[in-house]
């Protein structure tokens, strides 16, 4: 079973928009597939998407036998802010001691909420997604909190410990604002003890998941995280 988390900085995107991607990672992971409608910012900001996503993987270990999946084969998944809300849902079942997450796939993730970082520089007009488009979900997503003191529900890769968290592959882009996020928190991740892999395609932007199969570049990393993923479900 695979709880997937869709991107759109926590401001758009739904079942409808996402559909594609999640049937993608039916096909890529031979898994059942639960794909989250979040509540959306800036009309409910967070932790609003959190507690949805934290409810709806409960709520699929919950409800295993019925959906004909193994309740210890599951993992979560998600781009952008949706691989936020996975590393954010592995971090909170670590914690509640359940439901054991075997694997956390994310895809050009924000963790960090750290703009100083050089890829935010480096990529600050990038197409896709660029700065101010980084600034501005944000904004919209966290409302007035103050981003001196953020919790590692907002912000997973500050949270104090992160021993225990489930394996993890983090793709990342070369011309994404985000590319030095993702990676960061792989290295902490690793600090930490916890395998990961991590993919940078070089030569792609932010959500290169929805040009697979229009751009070999994109098409093959892609592949690549499926395969990650699918490895993980189904081990040998």
């Amino acid at each position: 079973m695979v709880v997937y988390i869709h991107g759109g900085g926590w401001v758009v995107g739904d079942l409808d928009t996402y559909d594609g991607i999640a049937r993608r990672h039916v096909v890529g992971t031979g898994a059942v597939v639960v794909s989250v409608d979040y509540r959306l910012a800036p009309e409910h900001p967070y932790p609003a998407a959190v507690e949805d996503a934290w409810a709806a993987t409960r709520w699929v270990a919950a409800h295993a036998g019925e959906l004909g999946v193994d309740a210890d084969r599951l993992a979560v998944a998600g781009d952008s802010a949706g691989g936020n809300l996975a590393a954010v849902v592995s971090l909170l079942a670590r914690d509640a001691g359940g439901p054991p997450i075997l694997f956390q796939l994310l895809w050009y993730p924000s963790t960090t909420f750290d703009t100083s970082l050089p890829s935010f520089t480096e990529n600050a007009h990038a197409p896709i997604l660029d700065i101010d488009g980084c600034k501005g979900c944000t904004r919209w997503y966290i409302g007035d909190m103050d981003l001196t003191d953020m919790p590692a529900t907002l912000a997973p890769a500050r949270a104090e410990n992160l021993a225990g968290l489930p394996p993890a592959y983090i793709a990342v882009a070369g011309h994404d604002p985000l590319r030095d996020d993702g990676a960061r928190y792989a290295g902490l991740l690793v600090a930490a003890g916890v395998p990961v892999e991590l993919h940078n395609a070089e030569s792609l932007v932010h959500g290169y998941v929805a040009y697979e199969g229009a751009v070999p570049a994109a098409t093959e990393a892609v592949g690549r995280g499926m395969n990650a993923l699918r490895d993980a479900l189904h081990p040998a």
